[in-house]
């Protein structure tokens, strides 16, 4: 069963990571012109929409139980994945691409609650699963541009699209044959609390705004990471097929400390101390890229964000299983990632509305990403110590 979640979990986010890499490429050859700003409005929409969805998704999980979301959310996905073949102008592709992010943002939350639900259920090592959780969701960092890239640039941009719209018919099938969690009617149908109480009692949780916090710092930082590499990079007169080699790096080395026996540092350790120290080590990495002046330093820095990354999405979604009530799990996922989306979107804006120099943001981020870890440790003690009195 949870070899099926986890497949549900990269095909959900191989909508996201198929799409980076040709979505400017496609909305150029539809006639967007790159001097009028369209471009980046297409490529930021998704997010924008994303962040709606990803919250309504909770509270519709909390209602109506994770199962039936995942199905609709697959179905209505891979439909919206299919109009991408067949649109003609700049503006059916940013209305595409708006419908696409609030389908996309349906099912993230919803996969995340049933595989936090289900290993409470069979009393599994919670911090081990997270981090099979976040190694598929690395391998498809990896391989949704790395195929996506390939068919485009030898059959074309719809047809990377159709394939992803399999691949979301595909999740929906596997949907349908997922069992329902056994406790599903009870934890789901006879919730009483309004969705505005539900919603401030998440927000009060000290241990969900660890979560929340360090999800749109860092989601920030790799806003920041995709848009300002490849000009260092080039910068550096680094040839771009290694800039993609550096991209996938992070990913690798995440892969690997989520699938070795360091896993187990999820379950030994406080997630509430582990996620900062996730924060201080992408600083540290940050720095490292704003010093480096070869390709070898950039590789360093790059291996210490995918320890960082390692450490910090794993312990960040068993915090916000850990202090969420079960008849509640979904909108804290869905506020958890829409924190991310409102990072991703951060990151990325801001510093271009600063037109900051790749050092510049390397610098900066680095910068509030140890003075949020520092805040976040102290919020911890208190989490920590809480939680031993009761």
């Amino acid at each position: 069963m949870l070899f099926l979640l986890y497949l549900l979990i990269f095909i959900s986010f191989n909508d996201l990571f198929a799409q980076l890499p040709i979505v400017s490429i496609y909305a150029e050859n539809l006639g967007a012109d790159p001097n009028t700003g369209i471009i980046g409005f297409i490529v930021g929409i998704y997010s924008f929409s994303n962040l709606l969805s990803n919250f309504f998704s909770g509270l519709l999980v909390d209602k109506n139980g994770p199962k039936k979301i995942l199905i609709a959310g697959f179905l209505i996905n891979g439909i919206i994945l299919f109009l991408y073949t067949i649109i003609q102008t700049p503006e059916q592709l940013l209305w595409v691409r708006f419908l696409n992010g609030l389908s996309a943002g349906i099912i993230t939350p919803a996969a995340f609650t049933y595989i936090t639900l289900y290993n409470k259920s069979t009393h599994q090592h919670h911090g081990r699963t997270m981090a099979y959780a976040g190694a598929a969701v690395g391998l498809a960092a990896i391989g949704g541009p790395t195929y996506s890239g390939i068919v485009s640039a030898r059959l074309g941009q719809p047809e990377v699209y159709m394939i992803i719209s399999i691949f979301m018919l595909i999740g929906l099938v596997i949907s349908l044959f997922i069992k329902p969690l056994q406790k599903e009617k009870a934890d789901y149908g006879d919730s009483t609390a309004s969705d505005a109480r539900n919603v401030f009692a998440l927000l009060k949780n000290k241990g969900l705004l660890i979560a929340f916090f360090g999800s749109v710092a860092f989601a920030a930082s790799q806003g920041i990471l995709a848009y300002m590499l490849p000009l260092k990079a080039s910068a550096l007169h680094i040839e771009n097929h290694l800039t993609g080699i550096l991209i996938s790096t992070f990913g690798i080395v995440a892969i690997l400390f989520f699938l070795l026996p360091t896993n187990r540092v999820y379950d030994r350790f406080h997630n509430e101390y582990v996620l900062p120290i996730g924060l201080i080590v992408v600083a540290a990495s940050d720095l490292l890229l704003y010093t480096a002046q070869s390709l070898k330093m950039l590789f360093i820095g790059m291996v210490c964000y995918g320890i960082g990354f390692a450490l910090i999405f794993p312990s960040m979604a068993n915090l916000v299983s850990k202090h969420s009530a079960r008849n509640i799990r979904g909108t804290a996922f869905g506020i958890f990632y829409g924190c991310i989306s409102v990072g991703s979107f951060l990151g990325s804006s801001i510093t271009g509305a600063f037109t900051l120099t790749p050092d510049e943001a390397f610098a900066s981020v680095a910068t509030v990403l140890f003075i949020i870890a520092a805040s976040i440790i102290l919020i911890a003690r208190k989490v920590t110590v809480r939680s031993h009195l009761k």
